[in-house]
């Protein structure tokens, strides 16, 4: 009943979650916070029961500051995310297994690259161009594997990510009317304008 979008590009990466938290059939509120920076410029969007989301958000967060602050440089979004990945199957073979999906994308210093991870509960990891998470990738994997080049402009990933959204709202019996939308660039992390159900509107009636 949620959804987690992203892509990678040549000079960003982008990422949208929904806005809404759920409880059994009822909506409990439109703002939900589900990305969290790890980093500068590496960035998570995490999904899934919601005290492990932020518990595991919280754990996954402190842990990476704490390695920069103990070796003086900070993970790269590959490291970040096998560490994740490592993490997530340790707790999956517990008494206490987090049930949680996540898309990590951010910046790596080093190789001057964009990189882009999609992880689920069962801690599957794997490294691509673009991801989903929920039942919008029925439809938003499509339009992304149609729209999706590396030398798109943030201004073109958005508006990518807003026919994405579109189509949910236009598909999907479940109402996500908000998504929270974040770029990477080698700038740092930047809040764009969430897309939203009535901005939609509002384009579409122009």
């Amino acid at each position: 009943m949620e959804c987690l979008m992203g892509m990678s590009c040549k000079d960003f990466v982008i990422l949208a979650a929904d806005m809404t938290k759920t409880q059994s059939i009822l909506v409990m509120k439109n703002d939900e916070e589900k990305l969290f920076p790890l980093t500068d410029k590496m960035v998570m969007a995490v999904c899934g029961d919601s005290g492990d989301t932020s518990q595991f958000s919280e754990f996954i967060s402190k842990n990476i500051q704490l390695y920069k602050m103990r070796n003086g440089y900070a993970l790269s979004p590959s490291a970040a995310s096998n560490f994740t990945r490592r993490n997530l199957a340790d707790y999956l073979r517990s008494r206490t297994p987090y049930n949680v999906n996540l898309l990590l994308g951010g910046y790596d210093d080093t190789t001057d690259e964009f990189e882009l991870y999609f992880c689920d509960y069962l801690a599957s990891l794997v490294k691509t161009p673009y991801a989903v998470h929920g039942f919008g990738g029925h439809f938003c994997l499509s339009i992304m594997d149609q729209l999706h080049r590396k030398d798109l402009t943030i201004e073109e990933g958005y508006e990518v990510l807003s026919k994405c959204i579109r189509e949910i709202h236009k598909r999907v019996v479940i109402n996500l009317p908000n998504f929270k939308v974040q770029v990477v660039t080698r700038n740092g992390i930047k809040n764009l304008e969430p897309i939203t159900a009535a901005k939609l509107a509002r384009e579409s009636k122009d």
